[in-house]
């Protein structure tokens, strides 16, 4: 069977750059909910004709153990590496904020993470190859910023749920989050219409603003045999912003 590398939101942004990358070294389950889009991002793959669809909208959790489970059984396929990049980001006041759109932020953000992992990491459908986990966090998992409290609730949940599951698949399945910083894609385009905005950003950065491929070498170190001796770790990529007191 094909050894495969799941890539969550793969239809755009940070998922999409992902997917054309790591497509140079192995076949990649592209997932995301808009078909179309899945395959743009197949077409701009290296040999799309390697590559695989799964469609699905992860904010339904009820099904994903399932669907995934069908997926890789009508497929053929073992998977040895998972990359979380499916993100929700709605910034809101908390009194603006709403029981569903926690329940949607956490469904797509964490449970829906959590529910693939089980999925590989059962022997009759994956075998023993699942090596690698990481899942994409955020810097606002360490730090407070006005609106963000859902989707940093979110994320501090994905990265306590990562030092957990660290734990206890080890030595078998190493996981690991990286922690972007201010990375232009998709789900923060609406910010980078504002140029002042932008300026403003820009100056809290020691090293500027960073680029989905910046993520993409983290992420790719991760999962190799290089990072062998790393496990439950948070790897923060945000440029210095976090470390900036003056910003």
């Amino acid at each position: 069977m094909k050894e495969c590398i799941i890539i969550t939101g793969a239809s755009s942004g940070m998922g999409r750059e992902m997917a054309k990358k790591f497509s140079s070294s192995y076949p990649v389950i592209l997932n995301g909910r808009d078909l179309e889009r899945l395959e743009e991002t197949r077409q701009q793959c290296q040999n799309p004709q390697n590559q695989l669809i799964w469609q699905y909208d992860l904010e339904n959790v009820e099904d994903v153990e399932q669907t995934l489970a069908t997926f890789l059984t009508g497929h053929q396929v073992r998977v040895a590496y998972f990359v979380h990049c499916a993100g929700y980001m709605k910034t809101y006041p908390l009194k603006m904020v709403s029981a569903s759109l926690f329940q949607q932020t956490f469904n797509i953000n964490v449970i829906s993470g959590a529910l693939i992992i089980k999925t590989l990491m059962n022997r009759k459908l994956n075998g023993d190859t699942l090596k690698s986990v990481v899942l994409i966090s955020s810097n606002i998992s360490n730090f407070g910023a006005k609106a963000f409290g859902v989707y940093g609730a979110s994320k501090g949940a994905m990265d306590a749920l990562m030092r957990s599951l660290a734990v206890e698949l080890a030595p078998r399945v190493r996981l690991n989050s990286v922690l972007p910083g201010g990375v232009r894609t998709t789900m923060t385009e609406h910010m980078y219409q504002d140029e002042e905005l932008v300026k403003r950003m820009a100056a809290t950065y020691p090293l500027g603003l960073g680029e989905a491929n910046d993520i993409y070498e983290a992420v790719n170190f991760l999962l190799s045999d290089k990072a062998r001796w790393i496990t439950g770790q948070q790897c923060t990529v945000d440029g210095g912003r976090t470390i900036n007191i003056t910003g």
